[in-house]
């Protein structure tokens, strides 16, 4: 089946770039996977479920993968290094315009009688095979003109279609080995090497994810990152001025009140509930206990007196793990008497 109105009607719809590639085994992310055991067995829990997105349903023929941006998006100056900019534009966001452009290209393929199949699929690596864009030492896929600040949207489906050249060589060649800026300014040094990557110790997964606090040396290592974490590709030399937008994201300015670090403190659980948790899902819904805590370490982390009293306040809180973050924090936040 020609794809030349496919890609027409991605481009149509706002997708930087389309491209479609065969169904098969990715070999090569097996490989990946294999070395992170190896390198990190301590995090190997992390990385089991992700083998399943090595191989591809038995009736796949194809996947179509397709690339957005979100660097054209105002970064609001009370989020900007709090929150990570993938998860203030999330694009997954049921109004978001990428949300609405995904669904109607999905109806599209519908119409053409391609059925999208339930599989999942290593996007970057996908994206890299099609020729969308080549991997940076810090595994985050690199377009010439958006740097690392995009998204990828992918589809296995049931149709034979014609396919992109595959393309051999997808490592990012300006990403050079005398540069490693990612490397070297992970905060948990979860980024050891090239490609290389200790699920356990990322800071998304760390502020996020856990189900039991972190050690002090660790809370230190967070700083300011409340969700989320865009230190590697901050720092990277080819994402420089890449945000150079003010279009601004919907409905994004009124989460703002919300997510000041007094506020996330004060919040009930119904705002977290009903508004917080339908916008931020990944710290989940029996977890408002890590919104708080990781307030308060950025409070602490911040080193600014002004937040003293705030804290002192949590010291006695009923919940153990806000009382021992409350308290670490008494002993590093002095109060300031001028």
């Amino acid at each position: 089946m020609s794809t030349t109105k496919i890609k027409e009607k991605a481009h149509q719809l706002g997708y930087l770039a389309c491209g479609i590639i065969p169904s098969a085994e990715f070999h090569e992310y097996a490989e990946y996977l294999d070395n992170c055991v190896k390198s990190f067995p301590q995090s190997k829990e992390y990385y089991k479920p992700l083998y399943d997105f090595v191989s591809q349903p038995d009736n796949a023929k194809s996947i179509i993968v397709c690339t957005k941006r979100y660097n054209k998006y105002k970064i609001p100056d009370s989020l900007n290094g709090l929150i990570g900019k993938m998860y203030l534009f999330d694009s997954r966001i049921t109004y978001s315009k990428e949300f609405r452009a995904k669904t109607e290209f999905e109806t599209y393929l519908k119409t053409l009688g391609i059925n999208i199949l339930q599989g999942n699929v290593p996007v970057r690596l996908a994206a890299a095979k099609a020729g969308l864009g080549k991997i940076g030492h810090n595994n985050f896929l690199y377009d010439s003109k958006h740097g690392s600040y995009i998204c990828i949207d992918a589809w296995v489906v049931d149709k034979e279609l014609d396919y992109n050249s595959m393309e051999e060589n997808i490592i990012l060649s300006e990403c050079s080995d005398k540069c490693q800026k990612c490397i070297r300014s992970c905060p948990t040094k979860a980024l050891s090497e090239s490609l290389l990557t200790d699920s356990g110790k990322c800071v998304t997964r760390l502020n996020c994810l856990i189900k039991e606090t972190v050690d002090e040396e660790t809370k230190q290592k967070l700083g300011l990152w409340l969700y989320g974490c865009d230190v590697c590709q901050d720092v990277c030399p080819l994402n420089k001025n890449k945000f150079k937008e003010s279009e601004e994201f919907p409905l994004l300015d009124e989460f703002e009140e919300y997510l000041k670090l007094e506020n996330i403190l004060e919040m009930d659980e119904d705002t977290f509930l009903n508004i917080i948790h339908p916008r931020f899902w990944y710290i989940n819904k029996d977890s408002m206990w890590l919104w708080k805590c990781n307030a308060l370490r950025c409070m602490i982390n911040s080193g600014d007196s002004k937040y003293h009293d705030i804290i002192k306040k949590y010291c006695d809180h009923e919940d153990i793990r806000i009382r021992e973050t409350a308290r670490w924090g008494c002993g590093i936040i002095v109060h300031d008497n001028k």
